[in-house]
């Protein structure tokens, strides 16, 4: 699953980490593969760039097998493929590379057989990164934020999985809508919550995540919002989500 949208701040990291540990949670085996240069899923899981020998970088940009830099996190069955500030030049790096967009897609498939979910958290734009984030995933979960502007730049977004799906990746397709920062107290929620459900009907998961402090206090100590705070409005959101969207998914034997 790619999650992705170009907008920033709309909780596409959020989404990635707290999504991955409530799939954890329910027993699936879980990769989170980070593709910001940001790297915040990775501090979110606890991860130190500095300590790191290798990152996401280097598999993308160096052939370096992704199996070496996969991290564990505090939690079972949950594990990362870190970033680090370097992904800030891959962008460029990867021009003149050969088949630069499916470079990532390799990668994830050597190891793909050893995980229920591989949830890659593409950068807030465009660029290659993102493209190589969605020829590698079969499906994308678009966070958006129920606030003013929210459809804003949508159109593009779909229109680019369009772009990868004809030239690149013919079974993806965008699956889900997640409704992030959700606030009951507005009625411009609600508004926006029924545009979105309009807009894209079934698609849009049932649980909507809560603007909660908790949850923007969780990545700072390295941590998942179910582990942080249990049972914060924010973690039961999350948890919930993760139900919805493995549909009670199979778990892979052995």
């Amino acid at each position: 699953m790619a999650i992705a949208n170009q907008k920033g701040g709309v909780g596409k990291t959020t989404t990635a980490v707290n999504l991955g540990a409530g799939l954890a949670e329910l027993g699936y085996r879980v990769l989170v593969v980070d593709l910001d240069p940001q790297g915040n899923a990775s501090t979110g899981l606890g991860v130190n760039a500095r300590n790191l020998e290798a990152s996401v970088y280097d598999v993308i940009l160096h052939d370096v097998p992704m199996e070496d830099v996969i991290e564990p996190t505090t939690l079972r069955n949950l594990f990362v493929v870190p970033a680090t500030i370097d992904l800030a030049g891959a962008e460029i790096e990867l021009v003149p590379a050969f088949s630069r967009e499916l470079r990532l897609r390799r990668a994830v498939e050597s190891v793909a057989d050893d995980y229920d979910f591989v949830i890659i958290d593409c950068p807030p734009s465009l660029g290659l990164l993102t493209v190589n984030g969605l020829a590698a995933a079969s499906e994308v979960v678009v966070p958006i934020q129920c606030e003013y502007y929210a459809l804003e730049g949508l159109g593009q977004l779909l229109r680019n999985v369009n772009l990868v799906q004809t030239n690149l990746n013919p079974r993806l397709e965008v699956s889900t809508i997640v409704l992030t920062m959700y606030d009951a107290r507005t009625r411009l929620a609600e508004q926006v919550v029924g545009e979105v459900r309009q807009h894209f009907g079934d698609r849009v998961c049932r649980n909507v995540v809560p603007r909660t402090v908790r949850l923007s206090e969780a990545p700072s100590f390295g941590q998942p919002i179910i582990v942080f705070d249990p049972s914060s409005r924010g973690a039961i959101a999350y948890r919930e989500l993760a139900k919805e969207v493995s549909g009670g998914a199979a778990q892979r034997v052995g």
